[in-house]
């Protein structure tokens, strides 16, 4: 009988942080609208602007350039729009430009139509064919409207980190807008939205510890904002209508401060996934590593063991009381064949194990992975033998 679980799936969801649930249960005793004037209300649009100060804080933006959401998919959807203002005037983006490894939030094109979608490919690495997308912006037809670029600061399966400065530059010079998906990279890497990193980022509370249903739409400037996707009441300024979630964003901004303070033990988190690569090449020396050529989250480990079904390995770590992922967890629970792999030039029938790490993962993680592992190796030898 398993006495105890190891959870290995932080870019799936980080375990809640202790600081947000404290910030939770203290939010949920205030029973007032942030929009009452009265001083109940006033006390929770307290929490909400303490988190917002916080949430912009871990990527050095302006507070007032932070528009909460339910999540990242709703940002997403939000800044993904051919309708938008540039102050008062109306603002058309004719075509979105994705990569072909984007999570499903950016690849699904948001309120663009289909034909309006122009799918970028990506090197054997996982990085963005950079000559692909300058080719692509300078043959764009801006008669028709702007060009609007979107690309993840870091892929959620593999870890690869794609060059974020060397695209935006192309961006600016093609007069694109960006938009980063910096889902997984916040908290596990240095962002800094004021250096011209982007124009618009998109976070997720839960994957740095905070609450799921909580997200973040953060811009460099407030000057051009997308056609708000939720409408009704004014608040976040007009840019997403509906009565804040006071405890999910209070839980969020507690978590946004504890993320900024860890990024100085990022190195120990990145030893101790190297400390995993290493074990995976050792039991099993024709594993293969994916995206090992390029730069990674410090955090990130998927490989794949041939001849062997990543569900299957899945369910055998599963049972021995350690959860991993078999791909991504972003199509509600399924799993199957990953379209990044398939983007990166493997097999349609490549399947990969994601080993996904934080700063509370220590060594009895690391020696239960190691131990299951190793039978699962041993089984794989043994049926070879066998066959």
């Amino acid at each position: 009988m398993i006495t105890k679980r190891f959870y290995l799936d932080h870019n799936a969801s980080a375990p809640l942080a202790a600081a947000a649930r404290t910030a939770m249960l203290s939010a949920l005793e205030i029973d007032a609208n942030p929009s009452s004037v009265h001083g109940e209300g006033r006390q929770a649009r307290r929490l909400v602007e303490d988190a917002r100060r916080a949430v912009a804080a871990l990527v050095n933006a302006k507070a007032e350039h932070v528009v909460f959401t339910s999540g990242a998919t709703e940002a997403a959807t939000t800044l993904l729009t051919p309708g938008w203002t540039m102050g008062r005037a109306p603002l058309t983006f004719s075509r979105l430009y994705v990569s072909a490894v984007e999570h499903p939030c950016l690849l699904s094109g948001g309120r663009f139509t289909p034909d309006a979608i122009t799918i970028l490919p990506v090197l054997e690495s996982g990085l963005l064919d950079l000559q692909a997308l300058s080719d692509a912006l300078k043959a764009h037809d801006r008669s028709k409207g702007l060009p609007l670029v979107a690309i993840h600061a870091a892929n959620n399966e593999t870890g690869v980190i794609q060059p974020v400065d060397a695209i935006g530059a192309i961006a600016r010079a093609a007069g694109a807008t960006l938009v980063v998906d910096a889902v997984q990279a916040a908290g596990r890497l240095e962002i800094d939205i004021s250096n011209d990193y982007a124009d618009f980022l998109i976070l997720s509370s839960h994957k740095i510890g905070g609450p799921k249903g909580a997200g973040a739409i953060v811009g460099g400037s407030d000057l051009m904002m997308p056609g708000a996707l939720v409408r009704g009441g004014g608040q976040e300024k007009g840019h997403r209508a509906g009565t804040e979630n006071v405890a999910a964003i209070a839980g969020f901004g507690a978590a946004a401060r504890i993320a900024g303070e860890g990024l100085a033990t990022v190195s120990e988190v990145e030893a101790l996934r190297d400390a995993f690569e290493e074990a995976v090449m050792e039991l099993v020396p024709d594993a293969e590593i994916h995206g090992r050529g390029a730069p990674r989250l410090p955090n990130t480990l998927f490989f794949t063991i041939p001849g062997l079904k990543a569900e299957t390995a899945q369910i055998a770590f599963d049972l021995a009381g350690i959860a991993l992922s078999a791909g991504s967890a972003c199509s509600s629970g399924k799993v199957g064949p990953s379209h990044v792999l398939k983007a990166m030039g493997k097999g349609e029938d490549t399947g990969a194990l994601r080993v996904s790490i934080g700063a509370q993962t220590g060594g009895a993680e690391l020696d239960a992975f190691k131990v299951t592992l190793g039978g699962i190796a041993a089984r794989r030898r043994n049926n070879e033998a066998a066959a």
